[in-house]
């Protein structure tokens, strides 16, 4: 079986790249719940609507990636936390407004809670997405 270490890294990867549930789910309980105190993701409860949201969003973000900063692994708790700048541009259709053609970087972080059989079975996500979404022209 394989780390929690490991498989929350190939979990972060295929949300991060927009692999949505399909990429993510294995690394998953099926239940796995996500929370988040950033606007856009208020109505979002489970990590299955987080990583569809994540695959949506590279379709106005095509060049969107992301830089690790840190990544913690606490094997009492059985969570790990990963530190990122997530970068993108506004260049695609389809997000809350016609692209605008500007650019983020904007610092996020992942805690990622572990079951009995090293699953995914709550992710928390912090980030202060008000500032990325100025960033970006999506708010005045």
């Amino acid at each position: 079986m394989s780390s929690i270490t490991e498989i929350a890294h190939t979990f972060f990867e295929a949300c991060e790249t927009g692999k949505g549930w399909e990429g993510c789910s294995e690394h998953c309980t099926a239940d796995a719940t996500f929370s988040a105190q950033a606007e856009p993701l208020l109505d979002v409860k489970s990590v299955e609507q987080y990583a569809e949201w994540m695959k949506h969003a590279f379709t106005f973000l095509p060049d969107a990636g992301y830089e690790i900063k840190s990544f913690a692994t606490d094997e009492e708790r059985r969570s790990v936390c990963a530190y990122a700048v997530f970068s993108a541009t506004h260049t695609g259709e389809g997000g809350p407004c016609p692209p605008t053609g500007k650019s983020t970087s904007t610092d996020y972080v992942y805690v990622m809670e572990f079951d009995e059989d090293n699953k995914v079975r709550h992710v928390t996500k912090i980030w202060h997405a008000g500032l990325a979404m100025k960033d970006l022209g999506w708010l005045g």
